[in-house]
């Protein structure tokens, strides 16, 4: 009999998920992937198999949405796909890891009472992330948990990229930067390294674009900097998050405007980044397909970004090699990936248009001196390798 393990990546408003068979040769072979969207509203479960084909497909009305029912049908469900094999483990991604969590570690009661002092950290982040561990504890007691930090990639960062200056005491305190996206990082580096071992050895600056967007410079796999910084509200604009932002924009709202520190937060967060110059829409396919003006601004305030901070992750690399597209935006919106390299021009990019448009591999020009690539991450398959290697 071989074992299965569960790998969750909850959200504010999802859960997904991916279910991976252990083989006798320890490697993960994906039987099923989904997840649980619109958590808090009316929730609605889908499944997968490896091949796309839809395994379940289910709706929950508000009033029979209960967190840790729908999470409790979930595990129903996988622990009865994997029959007659055995569900030996359940990893989740947790946000913040702070100082401390730098690897991946099973979790106990003592532990998440750690993870949950964290909170201050990331404050709409941290509950979403411990939230299913909590409930699965309740539901499976002797079910094997496993934590995997995505602020641990970048553990490797020098001191100089992740100090604020800042008076020393805030620094004590956990005031730095932590950069997150961690876990799609890490997929992406041990990927290049086995479609482009030499290309992965040097300079490479990896830009993982979606909802939530930032930059890693890497050197030979290890993070060296990264955009996201104390918070993950830091860097490139997003969906709805702002990103880098001169601090007096927040004195100015909290002094001139009278917010109060919550709904500073509820702009920062939830009304800026492409909604807020747009006015149209938070996603990148909307505002490439729509004729109002102002998307055609956000889409390019979103280009102009990006380009501006991987100049500077190369200033801390000493240098560019390689650049790669992923996350939802760098691996489907080949109109944005042409904007982005546009402003890469003068660094050595030259875009290949017709491999651009396929979007898959290499898309620079055999000439190019920075190799462009666009490699699709994964976040619950580099969970899942975590988690078989912990209860191994």
């Amino acid at each position: 009999m071989s074992a299965a393990i569960l790998a969750l990546n909850a959200g504010s408003s999802s859960i997904k998920f991916g279910l991976f068979e252990v083989g006798d040769d320890s490697k993960l072979r994906l039987m099923s992937k989904g997840g649980i969207e619109g958590v808090g509203g009316d929730p609605h479960f889908t499944a997968k198999d490896a091949a796309g084909s839809t395994l379940a497909d289910k709706h929950w009305q508000g009033k029979d949405a209960a967190f840790d029912a729908m999470l409790g049908a979930l595990l129903a469900w996988a622990e009865h796909h994997v029959q007659p094999d055995t569900l030996a483990a359940v990893g989740h991604r947790v946000v913040h890891g702070g100082r401390r969590f730098t690897v991946p570690v099973r979790l106990t009661g003592e532990i998440l009472q750690q993870l949950d002092a964290l909170t201050s950290l990331a404050p709409l982040h941290q509950p979403h992330s411990l939230a299913p561990v909590r409930a699965l504890m309740a539901l499976r007691p002797g079910l094997p948990q496993v934590a995997c930090f995505d602020t641990a990639f970048h553990s490797t960062m020098p001191a100089v990229a992740t100090r604020f200056a800042l008076p020393r005491e805030y620094e004590a305190e956990g005031v730095r930067r932590y950069g997150f996206h961690g876990l799609s990082y890490e997929y992406i580096a041990r990927t290049l390294r086995q479609q482009a071992p030499g290309l992965a050895a040097g300079r490479v600056v990896v830009a993982h674009l979606g909802n939530g967007a930032s930059l890693c410079a890497m050197q030979d796999g290890r993070s060296q900097d990264t955009t996201m910084g104390f918070t993950a509200l830091d860097g490139l604009v997003m969906g709805t998050r702002c990103g880098t932002l001169d601090a007096g924009v927040v004195l100015y709202m909290l002094q001139q405007k009278g917010l109060s520190a919550h709904e500073v937060e509820h702009v920062l967060y939830e009304r800026s980044g492409l909604l807020g110059v747009s006015g149209v829409s938070s996603d990148m396919r909307t505002l490439l397909a729509s004729p109002d003006p102002r998307a055609r601004e956000a889409v390019e305030l979103f280009a102009f970004r990006v380009g501006q901070e991987t100049a500077a992750m190369a200033a801390a690399l000493g240098g560019l090699d390689g650049f790669v597209f992923t996350g939802g935006i760098g691996e489907h919106a080949a109109e944005c990936r042409a904007l982005v390299c546009e402003r890469l021009h003068w660094l050595g990019v030259e875009l290949d248009a017709a491999a651009n448009t396929g979007g898959a591999g290499r898309i620079s020009t055999p000439g190019s001196r920075v190799e462009v690539h666009v490699i699709p991450t994964d976040e619950q398959a580099t969970i899942a390798g975590h988690t078989r290697d912990l209860i191994a």
